[in-house]
């Protein structure tokens, strides 16, 4: 308490302002005052503070406590504050409290003790906030000097932690272990760090903390040092044409990485340049881009480019700059005008769907848009609609098409009158136009065109049964080329039946066969021609056309009885009864319904028979009186419903038995054999002799095949050792002669019945190892002596062979491989006896010698 501290004020740039204060004296430093002490009592912890610019702005000045003079603070000047290490505490002033004043007494213990009432107080490092500004490059560069009062025989050793120093980023602050002086060693970056929040740390030479740490903050004082950013290089708005003034269109924007709180960030945008006509103004403090003035027109220009700047410091900083493209919407205020007044074009008659000719129009508003796209219509000069006339949407055009079939020797010429408008309706705005119109001139060109059947189809009637030669109709066709004077020829195209014959020149048709029916050419009663029409242009054309013809049915069947023959009983009642019908070949309405009726020249059968109506295709036949048995003969009349009817008289033979109790024959089977429709008992007998003979031959047919069959089972295919039924022949020899010249004994197969079969014949192994075997191997016959029959039955056999009906097919048996590893055929040498040759080795030699091993092994 013996030292007299003294404080110096110093200047922004590090000068000595010289303003002197009395030692002792309770000090308030205000925001942006920093002062030192040039002494420290003695026990107490001191702490130095280098002179650094306060980014707040306005006058510092400091003032001693209980006194009403302030001390003034040079201009531009900044306060360096030494004080000695007595602890600080925030003491409020009289009447306020520490948050609403945020300062910092500092000063004597007397001066504390004298603000203060007597109680404890935990003692504890407060050191102010640093200030240092960003990219300073005086480097390195002391901030602070820390002091502790309790000294020890070696000294106190100092240290600092915290980001910057011993956590990232690295290497930035630095302290003097014996000093305490902490320097500042790189270029800070207010944008990445803002502050630095530090321990102190006041250490013995054992390395035993002598205080408690103090923090230490260090904060970095914002520069402009960034310029506006704008979040993108180019901005895209829209706005229709012709809008109002005040339209807003669009909105830039750009962000400044300085301090918020500074000017350093304060960003205002202007307009640098949009072409002639200001058309756009932009909100320097918003970024709207919004119309300046009336006129926009899309057909003038369509795209506004516009260069934005954004600036700092509200406007008189930093800037960059974007791009604001500007894109005019199309409205419908200009309506489609044709190119010119009159358009000519011409047309084949005749040709319907096909485009006649296009009409151009232009329209100054967007191409593909609704407000661009035209419609047409015809007004005048078309009464029956015979054109249509549509736009295409890639051009715009007006093209017309015919809608019905045009006939130049009708009328050759149109007159059309089209307008054109949009499909959209015009915008109020629009200025008003009249309506477009234009004159279309169409000619038709005269084509030559096919004859025409004015009746097709022709449907006539002609009675079956007409003579051959007979008109039956004239069927002409018609030329619409009146002005071609061209002659026309006819000839029958389809004829099925060949019952017609066409005059070429006069198109009439006469029979040339009598027509009948039934007939199979007849469709329900009507026979189909074709009769083909041609001119004699070049190319000729030709027409079809259909005849149809009825063939009129003609009552030329009398009806048929049926049955012919019956069997009944020879009283009145149960049995006696006899249901009759008829049959008509004659069509409807010639046939039924049917009359039956006795025969009139023989009255007396009315007094034992009687005839009664049962529909309109049968009636009864009854006996009236108890008649004896036998065969009776009814004549009867039958006549049809046609017109004239035809009636006709057949017998009907009845064979009358002797009937039971039950109203049955009795001896109903010969009555039936002598009665039925007039078979005699000698015709009877021929009949079941002939049946008899036939099923005679059957049997001796069917006994023939079961022996034959029988004789191939005993020996079929009858081998021996010696009977080699094939010869190898070398085809691909290109000289030196055949080792084997024994020829094949052509004996052995023209007489097998001198060669005793085997005892054991082989199972035959062309089937695969899977197929079944068959329970008894087949036995050979001794014969036949004829070749071919011995062939044939051999291969019958084998076709009935279940065990392998899959492999008996046309086999290759010219292709021998690549080479054989047998040895050579001549070994094989033809004998008559058994022991000569064992051919059991050809098995081993592959699948083109398994028949012969077959054959001849064992």
């Amino acid at each position: 308490m013996g030292h007299s501290p003294a404080v110096a004020w110093s200047h922004a740039h590090g000068g000595t302002c010289g303003v002197p204060l009395s030692c002792g004296t309770p000090l308030t430093i205000t925001s942006g005052c920093q002062a030192t002490t040039d002494t420290k009592p003695p026990g107490k912890l001191g702490a130095l503070f280098s002179p650094r610019p306060n980014p707040i702005r306005g006058a510092c000045h400091c003032a001693p406590q209980h006194h009403a003079s302030p001390c003034p603070l040079p201009q531009h000047c900044t306060p360096l504050r030494r004080f000695q290490g007595h602890r600080q505490h925030r003491v409020p002033p009289q009447g306020a409290s520490p948050a609403q004043t945020g300062v910092t007494v500092l000063g004597s213990p007397q001066a504390w003790r004298q603000q203060e009432a007597p109680r404890r107080v935990k003692r504890a490092w407060v050191i102010p906030p640093i200030s240092v500004s960003e990219n300073h490059k005086r480097i390195p560069h002391l901030l602070v000097q820390v002091g502790s009062d309790k000294q020890q025989p070696g000294g106190v050793i100092y240290s600092i932690k915290g980001p910057g120093v011993d956590e990232e980023p690295l290497g930035i602050f630095s302290i003097d272990k014996f000093s305490g002086k902490v320097f500042l060693n790189a270029m800070l970056d207010r944008e990445e760090n803002d502050r630095f929040r530090l321990k102190a740390f006041a250490l013995d030479l054992g390395g035993m903390t002598l205080e408690d740490p103090t923090d230490l903050e260090i904060i970095v004082v914002d520069q402009n040092d960034n310029r506006p950013l704008f979040r993108q290089d180019v901005f895209t708005g829209r706005v229709v044409e012709g809008a109002e003034p005040g339209t807003c269109v669009m909105k830039v924007d750009a962000t400044d990485a300085d301090d918020p709180d500074t000017d350093n960030a304060v960003v205002r945008y202007s307009i640098l340049e949009q072409g002639a006509g200001g058309m756009f103004s932009i909100n320097a403090t918003t970024g709207e881009i919004c119309t300046a003035r009336p006129g926009l027109d899309r057909e003038t220009m369509g795209v506004y480019n516009l260069t934005v700047q954004a600036a700092d410091m509200s406007g008189d900083g930093l800037t960059t700059t974007a791009m604001a493209v500007i894109y005019l919407e199309d409205i419908n205020d200009n309506p489609p005008e044709f190119t010119k007044e009159e358009f000519s074009m011409e047309v084949e008659e005749q040709a319907v769907g096909v485009d006649v000719g296009k009409v151009f129009v232009h329209d100054k508003d967007l191409a593909g848009s609704p407000n661009w796209l035209a419609k047409f219509t015809i007004l005048e000069g078309d009464p029956e609609g015979a054109f249509a006339i549509r736009t295409d949407p890639h051009t715009n055009d007006g093209v017309l098409s015919v809608a019905k079939p045009l006939d130049h020797e009708v009328r050759d010429r149109f007159e059309l009158t089209v307008s054109v408008q949009n499909e959209r309706p015009l915008e109020p705005t629009a200025p008003a136009s009249p309506r477009a119109l234009a004159t279309m001139q169409v000619r038709v060109r005269d084509v030559n065109e096919a004859p025409v059947f004015r009746e097709n189809p022709r449907r006539i009637s002609v009675l079956e049964g007409t003579p051959p030669g007979t008109p039956i109709t004239t069927y002409t066709a018609s030329d619409p080329d009146t002005h071609q004077l061209q002659t026309l020829t006819y000839s029958l195209l389809y004829d099925p039946a060949d019952w017609l014959r066409l005059d070429p020149h006069t198109g009439t048709i006469r029979t040339k066969r009598e027509l009948l029916h039934p007939s199979a050419f007849l469709q329900g009663g009507w026979y189909i021609a074709l009769v083909l029409a041609r001119d004699d242009a070049e190319p000729p054309l030709s027409a079809t056309g259909t005849l149809s013809i009825e063939i009129l049915e003609v009552n030329d069947h009398a009806p048929v009885l049926q049955p012919p023959a019956a069997l009944l009983c020879g009283r009145p009642g149960r049995g006696g009864t006899l249901l009759l019908g008829a049959t008509d070949d004659d069509r409807p309405p010639h046939g039924a319904p049917f009359h039956f009726q006795l025969s009139p020249q023989h009255p007396q059968l009315a007094r034992n028979w009687s005839i009664t109506r049962f529909n309109v295709t049968h009636a009864v036949l009854a006996v009236l009186a108890e008649l004896p048995q036998g065969l009776y003969s009814l004549p009867l009349l039958l006549r049809d419903s046609g017109t004239p009817p035809r009636e006709q008289q057949q017998l009907l033979n009845v064979s009358v038995c002797h009937c039971g109790r039950e109203g049955t024959c009795e001896d109903s089977v010969l009555a039936a054999t002598s009665a039925g429709a007039g078979i005699t008992l000698g015709a009877l007998v021929i009949i079941l002799g002939s049946s008899i003979l036939l099923l005679v031959l059957v049997g001796l047919g069917a006994a023939r095949v079961r022996g034959r069959r029988r004789a191939l089972r005993k020996g079929l295919l009858q081998r021996s050792r010696d009977d080699l039924r094939d010869n190898i022949l070398n085809y691909d020899e290109q000289g030196g002669g055949e080792e084997d010249q024994d020829a094949y004994d052509i004996n052995q197969l023209r007489y097998p019945e001198l060669f005793s079969p085997r005892v054991k014949p082989p199972l035959r192994r062309d089937a695969p190892l899977s197929s079944a075997t068959p329970l008894a191997p087949r036995k050979l016959r001794s014969g036949p002596s004829d070749i071919e029959d011995f062939i044939n039955e051999g291969l019958e056999a084998a076709d009935s062979d279940p065990s392998v009906p899959p492999y008996d097919t046309a086999l290759i048996y010219d292709y021998e491989g690549s080479g054989s590893v047998a040895s050579p055929l001549s070994s094989i040498v033809s004998s008559l006896t058994d022991e000569d040759q064992d051919y059991d080795y050809l098995t081993e030699w592959g699948p083109r010698f398994r028949r012969l091993a077959d054959l001849y092994g064992q």
